[in-house]
């Protein structure tokens, strides 16, 4: 759903939020295209008087209000969904708001709410909104169809045998008219109690016997012939001629099957979530407290593992959010298959779902029941023409030893899901207290990160990429480093996730795109040999309305010529819809700078964008290379890969090359180019100049 001239607002006084929720706007394209920020309540009941938004984030406390009051009198002014906010300590005034109308809440998990949280904030705001949409849709249709086509008329003689069915009673009843007309009414109109399915009072005799009109009970269902079932409305009258005898009855009915279903679909909706119709956080909160209560009494364990989705975020951002949405339904549908009757599978948004175990008695039956999730996520997902590739991250908590609440148990598991993240993902890891220092670590690099461009903390380090023919450099990959004043120097593995997470990878990209143009030039200036430079590009900074302009302001400002710059993508940022990928490539090469796929071989769609997208090289992703004299599966996919990009006159370039062994099959297989530490590891610019100077040396000497 689009959500075009949306505004949202902001009502809070920490300027930390206001970033976040900037973020989250640019990393959310169907979200809300304008957000306004206030600092207190006063001017956030002015603003929202003035005009209407579409949504409003809170902060309960704030200067001029503190508490439930400040979500109370801001309702007071607006309909809009209103997502509060508050600290790790303040769920429970969280959850009294809720029950004053707020539409959801988020908490301050690690010193502050980050992007991704009011991303996925925005997310289920337009997910309930499209819901409610197509069910009053829906319920509108009803209506007029309803009103269309009529009520059932059915009619019987003072003895209480049929006389009469119009077109839509022969329809409700299953009777044909010349069929019914002198059966008792007992066999054509059956009547039961919808709740306790036994004998309804027949409507048609008490309207006989009492010589009035009067209603269908409560809940009353029609059998249709087949067997059929109609909950059905309306009431019976008596029948009189010309001289006021009593001469039989008419009953007129209607079909409110749909209506009262809609009243069921309107209260499953609160407690389920809208795209898989798994529990919510709600249902899932209530099922929870009640399996602890159990166990209490019992003496055993509950389990609650939280499952977090590894790869997710780039197929829903390449792919688009219809094509995520139904893998999160392939997903849901896969843990539900892994689970008993008595378990819960829970949805609390974007690609997070909890499973509740609430009978287990020893540890060990959780992580059986996590492996179990983990091997079937892996498996592959066919979506459309698609064929999906995910892993999950779980953590556990169990009772009592982990928590004894539900709110506790689930942040622990949340907490021991981010650790098997950082153990490599596709695992699951048990809580321990130590995790929460854990946790605290990863928001202090968060919040250092946030200050590493202002403090000039970035540098970059090159890897040359070696002609296998001859030997030579052809090319150079610039490699961000992260100069960190108490932990030395850190890689990208320890930061760009985190900076990816939070929209910092923007101004990082920005910085090296341009830092790395400088140096290439500077090189040239120097009089060292012609090398053009690689820099590798997120997802994130592709799809930003500025990457064009920044590019080309890059080699603006450092006076590089464009056919030195390459631009190194994943297959998975390619992978948009195809008019928006086609069209920003060709202005890329429309610039003069040349355009590789990295870590080919990785993706998740098909390889039909090779031929459709101005390619120049693709890198084979150094998993396939470090295998290849061990795996025959691995040495045929090279292989494959190499043969398929000559055909379509690609450069192809291997990554990874270690040993003598790899650089000889990867010669004998026709491979252009390697890189790897068997020819250098990432060096300073200094360092690589040295490279390019012995290169210098070489030429003359020959």
């Amino acid at each position: 759903m689009s959500s075009t001239n949306h505004n949202l607002l902001l009502i809070d006084d920490d300027a930390r939020h206001a970033k976040a929720l900037e973020a989250a706007l640019i990393a959310t394209n169907d979200g809300p295209s304008e957000c306004e920020w206030v600092r207190t309540l006063s001017s956030g009941r002015e603003r929202v008087a003035q005009k209407k938004v579409w949504a409003v984030f809170l902060n309960l406390f704030l200067p001029d209000n503190r508490g439930v009051d400040t979500f109370d009198r801001l309702r007071l002014l607006t309909t809009a969904p209103i997502v509060v906010l508050g600290g790790v300590d303040d769920e429970d005034i969280c959850k009294t708001a809720m029950l004053h109308g707020a539409h959801d809440y988020l908490l301050e998990g690690r010193g502050h709410v980050d992007s991704y949280s009011f991303a996925r904030a925005i997310r289920n705001i337009t997910e309930r909104e499209v819901a409610r949409r197509e069910l009053f849709t829906e319920k509108e249709r009803a209506e007029v169809t309803l009103n269309s086509i009529g009520d059932a008329v059915l009619s019987t003689d003072i003895s209480g045998n049929v006389t009469y069915l119009n077109v839509v009673a022969e329809a409700m009843t299953g009777w044909p008219c010349k069929e019914a007309v002198g059966h008792a009414l007992t066999e054509v109109f059956q009547v039961i109690d919808g709740a306790t399915h036994r004998p309804a009072p027949n409507p048609m005799e008490l309207a006989i016997q009492e010589n009035r009109t009067v209603g269908l009970t409560a809940n009353c269902t029609l059998i249709r012939r087949d067997g059929h079932e109609c909950a059905i409305e309306d009431r019976a009258a008596p029948i009189h001629d010309r001289d006021g005898q009593l001469t039989g009855a008419v009953i007129v009915f209607h079909d409110v099957s749909m209506a009262r279903a809609m009243s069921v679909e309107m209260s499953h909706l609160a407690r389920h979530d809208v795209l898989t119709d798994l529990p919510n956080r709600f249902l899932l909160n209530d099922r929870l407290t009640q399996a602890i209560s159990l166990a209490r009494r019992n003496q055993n364990q509950v389990a609650v593992l939280f499952l977090d989705l590894d790869g997710f975020k780039h197929i829903n951002d390449s792919l688009g959010h219809s094509i995520g949405d139904k893998l999160l339904q392939s997903v849901a549908a896969r843990l539900s298959a892994c689970v008993r009757k008595s378990d819960t599978v829970s949805r609390l948004g974007g690609d997070e779902f909890v499973i509740l175990l609430s009978e287990v008695w020893h540890a060990a039956d959780a992580a059986i029941s996590a492996d179990k999730s983990i091997t079937e996520v892996k498996r592959v997902h066919s979506i459309g023409e698609h064929r999906l590739h995910v892993t999950a991250s779980i953590g556990i908590s169990t009772y009592p030893k982990n928590g004894e609440d539900a709110d506790t148990l689930i942040k622990n598991a949340d907490t021991a899901m981010y650790h098997a993240k950082e153990n490599g993902r596709d695992n699951y890891q048990f809580f321990q207290k130590e995790m929460s220092l854990q946790a605290v670590e990863h928001h202090t690099l968060e919040s250092q990160l946030r200050y590493v461009l202002e403090r000039e903390e970035l540098l970059l380090h090159y890897q040359p990429k070696i002609n296998l023919k001859r030997g030579a450099i052809t090319s150079v990959e610039a490699l961000v480093r992260w100069q960190h004043p108490e932990r030395d120097l850190l890689l990208p593995g320890q930061f760009l996730a985190i900076a990816e997470e939070t929209g910092l990878i923007l101004g990082i990209g920005r910085w090296v795109l341009h830092e790395a143009c400088r140096q290439t030039r500077a090189w040239l200036d120097a009089g060292l040999p012609a090398v053009p430079v690689a820099v590798n590009v997120s997802s994130l900074e592709f799809r930003s309305e500025h990457f064009l302009e920044g590019v080309r302001a890059a080699l603006k400002k450092t006076d590089l010529d464009p056919r030195y710059l390459e631009l190194e993508l994943t297959e998975t940022v390619l992978m948009r819809p195809a008019e928006f990928t086609a069209s920003a490539l060709e202005q890329l090469k429309a610039l003069g700078v040349r355009l590789a796929i990295d870590d080919f071989g990785t993706g998740y769609s098909s390889l039909s964008y090779l031929t459709r997208f101005p390619i120049d090289a693709l890198k084979l992703d150094q998993s396939f290379v470090h295998h290849i004299m061990a795996n025959a599966n691995d040495a045929i996919v090279v292989r494959t890969v190499i043969r398929m990009a000559k055909s379509l006159k690609h450069r192809i370039i291997a990554e990874g090359v270690e040993t003598q062994e790899q650089l000889a099959f990867l010669q004998a297989a026709g491979c252009d180019e390697g890189q790897g530490y068997y020819f250098s590891r990432p060096v300073a610019s200094h360092q690589f100049a040295k490279l390019l100077q012995a290169r210098i040396a070489a030429t003359v000497s020959k």
